[in-house]
């Protein structure tokens, strides 16, 4: 208990600053305007991609269903994606949390998959977003497009000593709204 409650210091003191340079209600109104940018990736997906983990590797392809909904009062967006194979495994899953960080007046991508995670630069377009893996023109760039009711990604690896190489695409198409995740939420009592 002590533990959790020098934690929980330590990070109020950490946010301290950050605090008094905006109030809450201001950040909280900054970050769910930012995020009304990307409502267009809200509801339930489902379409073919397929990925390889190394250039130059066999093709994994999958059905893709990815369910995308706004949480905190529309401050933040959660993704989970799931990838079934052929025989209906799970071949791919991820979960990521796209935010707006309302000080630095940027939005920034937590994304989980494969046993790795990390928080990674992400940039609206006027018809979807790039988000990078990486820096300095080494590392993944994902390129997707909403339009119409179909989201396209392409995922590339980047190297500065050669052109971009695909290693993943996805073709989804919007199957219906979501109310995930703030569905099923704990009641008061």
């Amino acid at each position: 208990m002590r533990t959790a409650a020098l934690g929980l210091s330590l990070f109020l003191a950490a946010c301290a600053p950050a605090v008094a340079a905006q109030a809450p209600a201001a950040m909280v109104a900054a970050q769910q305007q930012a995020m009304q940018r990307m409502a267009a990736l809200d509801g339930v997906w489902r379409g073919e991609a397929w990925m390889v983990d190394n250039p130059g590797e066999a093709r994994r392809v999958m059905t893709q269903t990815l369910r995308v909904g706004p949480f905190l009062d529309g401050a933040v967006k959660l993704m989970e994606t799931r990838g079934y194979l052929a025989d209906g495994t799970l071949g791919f899953h991820a979960f990521n949390t796209l935010g707006f960080d309302a000080e630095k007046n940027t939005y920034v991508m937590d994304a989980r998959a494969a046993g790795r995670a990390g928080l990674f630069s992400f940039r609206p377009t006027p018809d979807g977003y790039v988000w990078e893996i990486g820096g300095g023109g080494r590392g993944l760039r994902y390129t997707g497009v909403v339009k119409g009711g179909v989201w396209t990604e392409v995922g590339e690896s980047l190297s500065p000593d050669r052109a971009p190489i695909t290693v993943s695409s996805m073709t989804l198409r919007r199957v219906g709204d979501t109310d995930w995740p703030e569905a099923g939420a704990i009641p008061p009592r």
